[in-house]
Parts: C-alpha cells; sequence; structure tokens
C-alpha cells in the first residue's frame, strides 16, 4: 500500500486548514498526486489534498490525511486550503484546462506561491508558465523519453 507519515485526522473541513501556514497544498490525488503527496509526507512535509472524487477523499481520511473535497479551480476551495498561507501548490489533475485555470487563479490569490503542475499536451507547457507555474512537468513525455532511454541503451 502506501507509506502515509502523517496520521492525523481532523474533524472538519475548516480545522484542517486554519491552523497551516508554510504548507503544500496537492491538487487531484491520481497516479501522479499519490505520489507526491507520499513523497512530501515522507519528508514531514505538512500538507492539504484538493479532490472532488469522493473515493478518493475515503482513502486519505482513512489514512489521516488532511483533505478538501471540492474543485480545485475554485477560488473558495483554494482559500479553504489556505492558499494564501501556502508556500507551494502542486497541481496534478488530468484535465490540462482545469491545471491552467487553477494555476490561474492560485497565483491570483498568492502571487508568491511556488507552483508546480502538469501538462499532458507538452503545447501547453509555455501557456502554464506564462500563467505562473515555476515547474511544469509532462508525464506522457518524461515516460516516453525514458522507455527510449532504455531501449537505446548499448544500441
Amino acid at each position: 500500500m502506501h507509506t502515509f507519515l502523517c496520521l492525523r485526522l481532523q474533524n472538519s473541513v475548516g480545522s484542517m486548514a486554519d491552523e497551516l501556514s508554510d504548507h503544500i497544498i496537492v491538487c487531484g490525488y491520481g497516479l501522479v498526486g499519490e505520489k507526491i503527496v507520499d513523497i512530501l509526507l515522507q519528508h514531514n512535509i505538512e500538507i492539504i489534498v484538493i479532490d472532488s472524487d469522493k473515493s478518493k477523499i475515503d482513502v486519505l481520511a482513512e489514512h489521516g490525511i488532511r483533505y478538501i473535497f471540492g474543485d480545485a479551480t475554485s477560488s473558495k476551495v483554494l482559500k479553504s486550503a489556505g492558499v494564501e498561507r501556502a508556500r507551494a501548490i502542486a497541481i496534478a489533475m488530468d484535465d490540462d484546462a482545469k491545471n491552467l485555470f487553477a494555476v490561474i487563479t492560485a497565483k491570483s490569490l498568492n502571487d508568491k506561491i511556488i507552483i508546480a503542475t502538469r501538462a499532458n499536451d507538452e503545447f501547453l507547457k509555455d501557456k502554464l508558465k506564462e500563467a505562473g507555474a515555476k515547474f511544469v512537468a509532462t508525464p506522457n513525455k518524461s515516460a516516453s523519453d525514458e522507455l527510449f532511454n532504455e531501449l537505446t541503451k548499448g544500441v
């Protein structure tokens, strides 16, 4: 299963983020978001996860990870996650348009926040950076580059 080092479960959404400062917000708890959460927790970094999938929220609650059930493109939801006090935000949803909108919204609420996001489409990388993302990962390109490198070793 997963390595979860943070095993505190809060009772209400409000109290989950109110006490956070200099934390990292993770938007999307899919394959990429889950890995990000695992790494951050291994480094004892305070986090809160935003996801709109109830089954993923159930998993987060089961493991005592702070969460907000909602849409990460919403100003209200990002404010509930303490975006004004957050050090950084990892935007890892599967939808490029939602990722772009979340970057724009987060940057408008905290112009000093460090934003890392993903783009399924390589052509959106520049647009996400223009919107305020400091780092943009392209998982499909990264995976294909790694596969190519492995396949061509010694060729």
